[in-house]
C-alpha cells in the first residue's frame, strides 16, 4: 500500500483535487482490472476516453482517480466515495505514478536512452554489450526483449517502448538484481505517450531521424519534436552523483542541427563521414565481417564486427559514444562490439544448406530499406531479390518511397503483405508496384505481387539462383501480423526456413 499524497507529490502539473489522502494498493488504467483500493488513471485515448469508465472503476473499488477533466464535467459520480486528482496530462501522470510506485528505480541506475528512426535496437544491444565488456552489471530493454541479468523477457508482439508499469517493473527488477547500469530503447511513440516519464536518463543517444510514423505524429517536425523529448529531459531530470547528463549526437544526420541546441552537461558527436569526437577510419566491408579503426577522444582501437553494412558502422559509433560517456575503456568498447554476433531480425541469415543467401531484416522504413538493399548488394555478385510490403493505417507516403527504392536497388521485387490491418492489401501493393514500375521494373518479369507473405517468400526462394540474395524485409523479429483488427501468429524467420524446404508458413488468413 502507498499513500496517495506520497505518490501524487511526484506528479508534475497537478491542477487540483477533491477528497482526502487515502491508501492505494496499485495503479491501473483498465477499469475492468481495478481491484479494491486501486488508483485508477483515466487516460483520454484516440478512440476511447478513460473518463467514461471512472464510474465503473469506482464501482470496482477504486479508492482514487487521476484524470484531466474538471469535476464539474464528470456528472453522476459518487463523489465522497473516492478522491479525485486533476492533472494536465494523465499519460504523463501515469508514468510518474508508476515510477513512484516502484521507488524510482531509474535513480539507482546509470540509464542510457537510445532513440531514432532506424538502428535503435542494434545500437541499444551494442551499448549493453559494451557496458558488460567493461565489467558493469547492465540490463537492457528493447522492442525485442528485456534482459535482466541472465533472464530474457519477451516484450511483446508489435510493442514499441513498453507501457510505464512494465518499464518501471523491469528497472526495479534490475535494481533488485544488483545491476548498476541499464540501456533502454526509446521510440517516438514511447516519448510522445509519456511511457518513459519518471525515467531519469543520464545518456541520450540518437541514431537518425527520417521519414516514419507521420501517421501518428502528423508531420516530420512533430516527429522530430517527439525524438527531442529524450534530450530535453536530460538536464531537468534527477542528477546522480558523478554522472553528467550527456547527449550523443550523429553529425551525419539532419537531427544534429536542432538536437545540438538542447542543453546538456556534455555532448559527444559521432560521424562516419565527417568530423566528430568518435569516428571510423580505414573501414573494410566484407560479406561476413566489418573492420575499422575506432577513433575515440585521445585513443584509437581496432574493431571487428560480425555486423555488416555502413549503417552498422554508424550504430557502433553511437554505442561507442555512449561507452565514452560512461567511462568505458577503448579495449572494452572493442570487445563489447565484437561480442555482438547479431540482433534478432536484423540482417539475420537463415541457413538450410541452400546455395544462395537468405536474410530476414526488420527494414520497414524508406531509409532502412535502402540501407538493407545496399548492404545486400555488397554480399553477392548475383541478384538481390527483395520481398516486402507496407503496413496499413500507417504513413502512406512510405509506399511510394519504398516501392521506388526497391525498384532501383533490387533486381527482383516481390510485393506482399505487411500488417494491412483494415486497409485493402491490393491497394497498398498497387501503390508500391506503380513506384517500382516507374523505376524500371516490369510486371511478371522482375516485379511480382503475391498477397500471401508465406507464398511470396517461397516464390522468391524458388526463383533464386546460386549466389543470389533473397531478403525479406519489414517484419524482422516480430511474432504476429495484423489483418483487420486481429493479430495472427507470424514469424518471417520461420517462413524463410520453410520456404527453403519448399513449404509455406500458413498462419495468416487467406482471401
Amino acid at each position: 500500500m502507498r499513500g496517495l499524497n506520497e505518490l501524487i507529490e511526484h506528479v508534475p502539473n497537478v491542477i487540483g483535487r477533491v477528497g482526502l489522502d487515502v491508501e492505494v494498493g496499485g495503479v491501473c488504467t483498465d477499469s475492468r482490472r481495478v481491484r479494491p483500493g486501486d488508483l485508477f488513471v483515466a487516460i483520454p485515448g484516440i478512440n476511447v476516453d478513460g473518463h467514461r469508465f471512472i464510474a465503473q472503476a469506482v464501482a470496482e473499488g477504486a479508492a482514487a482517480v487521476v484524470g484531466e477533466r474538471a469535476p464539474a464535467e464528470l456528472s453522476g459520480l459518487p463523489w465522497g466515495s473516492f478522491t479525485y486528482v486533476r492533472v494536465a496530462d494523465a499519460r504523463q501522470a501515469w508514468g510518474w505514478l508508476c515510477a513512484a510506485w516502484e521507488g524510482f528505480p531509474a535513480r539507482r541506475l546509470a540509464l542510457v536512452g537510445v532513440t531514432g528512426t532506424d538502428g535503435k535496437t542494434t545500437t541499444a544491444t551494442l551499448t549493453h554489450a559494451v557496458l558488460q565488456a567493461a565489467g558493469f552489471a547492465a540490463g537492457l530493454i528493447t522492442t525485442v526483449s528485456a534482459r535482466i541479468g541472465a533472464e530474457e523477457v519477451d516484450t511483446g508482439l508489435h510493442t514499441t517502448t513498453p507501457d510505464p508499469p512494465d518499464v518501471q517493473r523491469y528497472l526495479a527488477r534490475m535494481v533488485e538484481s544488483g545491476l548498476t547500469h541499464a540501456v533502454l530503447e526509446v521510440t517516438s511513440h514511447g516519448l510522445a505517450q509519456q511511457r518513459v516519464a519518471g525515467c531519469d536518463f543520464d545518456v541520450a543517444v540518437v541514431t537518425n531521424v527520417t521519414h516514419e510514423h507521420l501517421d501518428f505524429h502528423g508531420s516530420l517536425e512533430a516527429y522530430r519534436r517527439a525524438k527531442a523529448m529524450l534530450f530535453e529531459g536530460l538536464t531537468g531530470s534527477f542528477h546522480k552523483p558523478g554522472l553528467p547528463k550527456v547527449a550523443v549526437l550523429n553529425r551525419d544526420d539532419s537531427s544534429y542541427d536542432y538536437l545540438r541546441l538542447i542543453p546538456a552537461d556534455r555532448r559527444i558527436v559521432y560521424s562516419v563521414d565527417g568530423e566528430g569526437d568518435v569516428t571510423a577510419a580505414d573501414v573494410e566491408y566484407g560479406s561476413a565481417a566489418t573492420r575499422f579503426t575506432l577513433r575515440l577522444p585521445g585513443a584509437e582501437v581496432a574493431v571487428e564486427t560480425a555486423l555488416v553494412g555502413a549503417y552498422n558502422v554508424s550504430n557502433i559509433l553511437a554505442a561507442a559514444s555512449a561507452g565514452v560517456a560512461l567511462g568505458v575503456p577503448p579495449q572494452a568498447i572493442a570487445a563489447g562490439v565484437a561480442a555482438v554476433r547479431g540482433v534478432p531480425g536484423r540482417m539475420e541469415r537463415i541457413e538450410a544448406g541452400q546455395d544462395f543467401l537468405a536474410i530476414v531484416d526488420f527494414a520497414h522504413t524508406p531509409v532502412a530499406l535502402v540501407r538493407a538493399l545496399q548492404t545486400a548488394r555488397t554480399l553477392t555478385d548475383g541478384r538481390v531479390i527483395v520481398v516486402f510490403g507496407c503496413a496499413g493505417l500507417r504513413d502512406r507516403e512510405k509506399r511510394t518511397l519504398m516501392g521506388r527504392s526497391a525498384g532501383e536497388l533490387a533486381d527482383v521485387v516481390v510485393l506482399t503483405a505487411e500488417d494491412p490491418r483494415t486497409e485493402s492489401l491490393e491497394e497498398i501493393m498497387a501503390v508500391s508496384a506503380a513506384a517500382a514500375r516507374e523505376a524500371g521494373k516490369r510486371d511478371d518479369v522482375d516485379l511480382f505481387r503475391i498477397p500471401d507473405r508465406g507464398e511470396a517468400i517461397r516464390f522468391a526462394c524458388r526463383m533464386a539462383r546460386p549466389g543470389d540474395v533473397v531478403i525479406a524485409c519489414g517484419k524482422g523479429h516480430e511474432q504476429s501480423m495484423c489483418f483487420g483488427t486481429v493479430e495472427y501468429p507470424w514469424d518471417d524467420r520461420e517462413a524463410m526456413r520453410r520456404a527453403l524446404r519448399g513449404e509455406t508458413l500458413d498462419t495468416l488468413p487467406t482471401g
